[in-house]
């Protein structure tokens, strides 16, 4: 399969990388990880719920996104959080947390 023009520059095993250490990925980055094309991606963002902030996601809340689009449930283990979080409305899961801890 030929890659996609856009997603060129895109390592995936960087990107492997920034999932693993639950760091923001961007369009092009999520394009990659998920393997879909660009265009699809930047739809995505474009959803309405779909959590995304200022062009980036978490895997995480991508993940939790997910399963609540196709009613998987909750997640199996929630990651643990030192700080209570309240949501903050407009901000996914773990922009909200990291928001509250860095206030």
């Amino acid at each position: 399969m030929e890659r996609e023009k856009q997603l060129a520059g895109v390592q995936i095993e960087d990107v492997v990388r920034k999932r693993q250490l639950d760091q923001a990925l961007n369009a092009k980055e999520f394009a990659t990880l998920v393997g879909v094309s660009y265009s699809v991606a930047r739809e995505w963002f474009h959803l309405p719920g779909f959590p995304a902030l200022r062009g980036f996601v978490f895997w995480s809340d991508f993940v939790e996104w997910r399963r609540r689009q196709y009613d998987l449930g909750q997640s199996a283990a929630p990651s643990p959080s030192p700080v209570p979080v309240k949501p903050i409305p407009g901000l996914p899961a773990k922009a909200a947390r990291l928001f509250q801890e860095a206030g």
